[in-house]
């Protein structure tokens, strides 16, 4: 499962966000909405692998909020909700360059998509592979 596999590796570079503290220079924040980022697409992209490969065919296509829900409801991901959130993160990392805004992705990636990750490889590893 290439996907999956890319997933793992992002997800490890992204626990590197807990080596940085505040304040955080424009270099350094910037690289850690980019951690964020890359994180983010490969969950969702091995999410969508996963299901598809147990035979869940709805996952052939679909964009990440259809591939999230449609994770939810298949008992793959637990919190819909943070997974929501998350995406709407995402979404805002081409406003990145607005300082408040990055400070919030990195602030929420620490408290909680660092935590959601960490939690979906798990499940895949231990239900779904």
């Amino acid at each position: 499962m290439k996907k999956f596999e890319n997933f793992c590796k992002a997800a490890d570079n992204l626990e590197d966000i807990y080596k940085y503290k505040e304040p955080y220079d424009n270099v350094v924040l910037t690289g850690l909405v980019g951690l964020y980022e890359i994180c983010f697409e490969q969950s969702w992209k091995a999410v969508k692998e996963v299901l598809y490969d147990n035979g869940i065919k709805e996952a052939a296509t679909g964009s990440p909020r259809s591939i999230i829900k449609l994770a939810y409801s298949s008992d793959l991901i637990k919190d819909q909700e943070v997974w929501l959130e998350a995406l709407i993160s995402r979404n805002n990392v081409a406003h990145a360059y607005n300082h408040a805004i990055a400070m919030d992705i990195v602030k929420k990636t620490k408290e909680r998509y660092v935590d959601m990750f960490r939690e979906l490889r798990e499940e895949i590893k231990e239900n779904w592979i």
